[in-house]
Order: C-alpha cells, then sequence, then structure tokens
C-alpha cells in the first residue's frame, strides 16, 4: 500500500523499539504528504491530516500486520478531525503502551489526546542528551512527559529540573522515571509558567545543560517568536560556565537562522557547537521545514 516503507531494513532488536516508519509530512512522498505511521510496539499508529476511504486504511492495515511479526494492534488517529479521535482497524484495542527507546521506557496513552506521551523525531536529541549529562545540573524546559529527563538521569545527571506550565504531564513524567528505576531524589518538578518563575528556576541553578523544547504556539501560554527571545536572554543567571545549552525548534515556518540570530542578538556569550538531525526517516523534501536541534556552549 505504501511501497516506501522497507520493513527489511529493521532488525528485530530494532523492531523492539518505538520508532517513526513512515514520514509524509515532509512532502517527499507525493501524494501521501497527509500520512505519518508510527510504531509502538505491539501498536502500528496511522495518523492522518486528511481523510482517506477506509478500503485505503483496511489495506494498510493488513500491510502493517503482515510485515510487523508483533504488531497486536492497528489504529489510525484522524489528526484531520476535531479532537484527533483515534479508530481501530485491526487486532487488539491497545490503549497503554510501555515504548522503549535506547533501553528506556516511557509510558504511552493512546485514544486519548492529541499527543500520546513522546516525540518520536527527538529519538537523536534524547542520545545526545544521554551521552552529555554525567555529573551536569540540568534544567528541562517543557518538559512535557519529561523524556528528557529520563534520558539525563540514564546518562548520569547529579540532578534534573523539569518546568511545565501543566502539572498532568509532569505527573506522567515522574512515572516515566519509576518506570525507568531512578532515584527521584535527583529530579525535580516544577509546574509553573516559566516566564512568570526565573526565580524558582534560579533557586536549583547554576545549570550545567539547559534543554528548551517549546511548543511553536500555545494559546495564552507560548508564542515561539515573541517568547523564545525572553528564555534565551536569561541564560546568563542560569548558567554556569562552559554549560551547554539544547535549542529546539519544531515549527515548519521558522529555520534554524532564527535560531541562530535569536542566541546572536539575545546572548552572545553563546557558541554554536552543532546541529543534531532528527532520524533518516523524517525525510524533508524542502530542508529547514522539519524539527532543528542546535547545541551552544555558554562562556562568561
Amino acid at each position: 500500500m505504501i511501497a516506501e516503507i522497507n520493513f527489511t531494513q529493521y532488525t528485530t532488536s530494532q523492531l523492539l523499539e518505538s520508532r517513526r516508519l513512515f514520514h509524509g509530512r515532509g512532502h517527499a512522498y507525493q501524494g501521501l504528504e497527509h500520512v505519518c505511521i508510527d510504531w509502538l510496539p505491539p501498536v502500528a499508529l496511522i495518523t492522518l491530516y486528511q481523510e482517506e476511504s477506509q478500503q485505503w486504511l483496511d489495506e494498510l492495515a493488513e500491510q502493517l500486520q503482515a510485515n510487523l511479526a508483533s504488531c497486536k494492534s492497528v489504529q489510525v488517529q484522524y489528526r484531520c478531525r476535531d479532537k484527533a479521535p483515534f479508530q481501530l482497524l485491526r487486532g487488539e484495542d491497545i490503549q497503554h503502551v510501555t515504548a522503549l527507546e535506547h533501553g528506556l521506557k516511557y509510558q504511552l496513552k493512546l485514544g486519548h489526546s492529541q499527543n500520546y506521551g513522546i516525540f518520536l523525531d527527538m529519538r537523536n536529541g534524547r542520545q545526545w542528551v544521554i551521552d552529555n549529562s554525567e555529573d551536569k545540573n540540568v534544567l528541562n524546559l517543557f518538559a512535557y512527559t519529561c523524556p528528557f529527563s529520563v534520558a539525563a538521569i540514564a546518562g548520569g545527571a547529579k540532578q534534573v529540573v523539569n518546568v511545565d506550565i501543566s502539572k498532568a504531564p509532569l505527573a506522567k513524567g515522574r512515572d516515566n522515571h519509576r518506570l525507568n528505576k531512578h532515584d527521584l531524589s535527583k529530579v525535580k518538578f516544577e509546574g509553573v509558567d516559566i516566564f512568570k518563575s526565573y526565580g524558582r528556576l534560579k533557586k536549583h541553578g547554576p545549570y550545567d545543560l539547559l534543554i528548551s523544547d517549546p511548543p511553536s504556539f500555545q494559546k495564552g501560554s507560548v508564542d515561539i517568536k515573541r517568547d523564545y527571545p525572553k528564555i534565551i536572554r536569561r541564560l546568563p543567571q542560569l548558567m554556569n560556565d562552559g554549560g551547554l545549552v539544547m535549542l529546539c525548534l519544531n515549527s515548519p515556518d521558522l529555520s534554524a537562522d532564527f535560531i541562530l540570530q535569536m542566541v546572536s542578538e539575545e546572548c552572545p556569550n553563546c557558541y554554536y557547537l552543532e546541529t543534531i538531525t532528527p532520524p533518516e526517516v523524517y525525510k524533508e523534501a524542502m530542508p529547514g521545514k522539519g524539527l532543528k536541534v542546535l547545541i551552544f556552549k555558554y562562556q562568561q
């Protein structure tokens, strides 16, 4: 049905972990720009950004179940419909999944909200955090369900401070740490508005690693163009000399140049080090439209 999915490229061990299998949203596959497919063992999840026929969906579901030996459920999420509802296409109605990535576990919940608990395009970013967190005091802004925090503790961080305006995802983040048998005395959860709570953030600092992964727009709380510079200009108050800064940008309308210019203007003591690219499956017809993750070093 979707010939571009090469199931044979994945080993059996790779298919034990959650990953994106097909990324049509990058506009690299003509006629399939509205389709994404995620593998959340044992669930194959199709995401649609425009309607497709039931026959098309049934044929795709059959293809997925035939090629994924451990697939027990094929579901579709209609991001093109109000409230992004889910529909079971084949197999069991599984709503709770324990995702595995880099050997770490994350609790996912399907069928109840638009996002299910982890963003798979940040897989390489989480690996970078694992590799660069040893003995560091970490500030994780816009923490959501705390996948970066889980990665940082797994990488040997001495402390992680998770900040998000919504306390419900932070509670799930605490559960994610418990799932991985982490020492919760090393993890703090601050359910506050970042832009009104710099005093709370400074209290746990200064930091050796700051991670900022904001939504592009969140009604009533975040407008990326307006608000991102506010965070960057606070870095001298938050960071240790030589600290690392991971700045993430999900907006398809803003390029990496937005981050580079913003840092140049708001915190010139931050020096660009490298870019973390998403997994290869996130192919983009127009470079710069997908996820951007840039690493900087703060030097006083």
